[in-house]
């Protein structure tokens, strides 16, 4: 079975087309659903991309959340499909509040284009299931709010619950706890600001975000699609597990 994945374009994404050419290499059937769509109940999974969707204006995700097809978005999750949010995409998940807390400028108010490290803190979502905590990961960043905040009850509630599922090694931006990624209650939505479509092919640089997007293709239903450690799509994934215990 071939997982369906729908890649929401907004008006101001630019990182769609990354995004379908890493799933289709990785063996799923990748398409861009227009934001003026009101159904995604055609996919099996639904990603949204990285960019500035409508310009970023007021916010970041804040115009986006009102588009036609976030009330499909926000139905699928409902019904327990997985949708994954990258950078731009996590701020959008914020606004929608289909995640809680929300992204603000980055520490120092620099805009920020490297690649980091990040470890795996829960297999618990559809985008870390299968691989081990504490795994290292080493993936690119491209945001200028990406620095991730919430009240304490919130916090205390995603560390409790296991929901925290990736974390910076060296924090880039000042996100409260060194979050890279949290997960809803359910796993199955998804908000994370390190983008995985750009570490798939060994010419980038690395080829950890094979792990991450493997997992939400089987996730979402697909064959052949190894979630964690191992082969994903017959492609070695380069990620290893630290030895140290990842923190709550």
């Amino acid at each position: 079975m071939t997982a369906r994945i729908g890649v929401v374009l907004f008006p101001g994404s630019n990182c769609e087309h990354d995004v379908v050419e890493a799933l289709d290499s990785l063996g799923a059937d990748a398409s861009l659903v227009w934001h003026g769509d009101r159904s995604v109940d055609s996919f099996d999974a639904v990603i949204l991309p990285g960019g500035f969707a409508h310009g970023d204006y007021l916010r970041p995700g804040a115009i986006a959340r009102f588009s036609p097809v976030m009330a499909g978005v926000a139905e699928f999750a409902a019904a327990g499909g997985p949708v994954v949010g990258i950078c731009n995409g996590f701020q959008v998940l914020t606004e929608a509040h289909l995640l809680p807390g929300a992204l603000q400028k980055n520490r120092g108010l620099t805009f920020l284009c490297e690649t980091v490290d990040v470890r795996v803190t829960s297999d618990r979502s559809v985008l870390t299931g299968g691989l081990t905590a504490g795994q290292r990961l080493r993936i690119p960043i491209n945001h200028f709010e990406g620095n991730y905040i919430c009240d304490e009850r919130t916090l205390a509630e995603l560390r409790a619950e296991g929901r925290i599922v990736l974390r910076y090694l060296d924090n880039p931006n000042g996100s409260i706890d060194d979050i890279a990624g949290i997960c809803n209650d359910a796993g199955n939505v998804v908000g994370l600001m390190p983008h995985p479509e750009r570490a798939t092919e060994s010419l980038l640089g690395s080829m950890d975000g094979r792990a991450l997007l493997g997992a939400l293709i089987a996730a979402a239903g697909g064959a052949g699609a190894a979630a964690g450690v191992g082969t994903v799509a017959g492609t070695a994934v380069t990620g290893a597990p630290e030895t140290a215990t990842a923190r709550p």
